[in-house]
């Protein structure tokens, strides 16, 4: 089972960017742990802060892949274009977030991403990606 983990803007400054809200720990750090907790699933990770190399990568994996964990940051509350790709694959995308947006502010509440998901984890930090991990398993 091939796994892509893609990441949006700025969530290649987890750990030090507002620990109170991300947590302390990189996602480097965090998809090595998943990696040797999953040795059966080949997981694939993808960072970028731009939203055309997101679009690309969604379509490159997404006739190939079982399953994208799509956390595209802020681009979820503004990008119909990451949506659209996601409409154009066939390999099910689940959106998560680190944090609970739904108890932040009113703009991080919308999202061009979930109607077009598989479906939405939110708020458990980055235990968040696990969990959709363990729904493609």
């Amino acid at each position: 089972m091939k796994i892509l983990i893609l990441n949006g803007p700025n969530l290649n400054l987890l750990g030090k960017r507002e620990p109170e809200i991300y947590g302390s720990k990189t996602f480097e750090e965090y998809y090595q742990q998943l990696v040797k907790k999953y040795v059966d699933i080949e997981l694939h990770y993808f960072q970028s802060n731009v939203e055309g190399e997101i679009i690309n990568k969604l379509h490159e994996v997404g006739f190939e892949f079982e399953g994208v964990i799509l956390n595209a940051g802020a681009y979820t509350h503004t990008s119909v274009a990451i949506g659209d790709a996601i409409k154009g694959i066939t390999t099910p995308v689940i959106e998560v977030h680190i944090s609970n947006v739904h108890s932040r502010e009113e703009f991080r509440q919308v999202s061009y991403i979930a109607p077009v998901a598989k479906g939405v984890i939110a708020g458990f930090g980055l235990q968040s990606y696990e969990l959709a991990l363990q729904s493609f398993i």
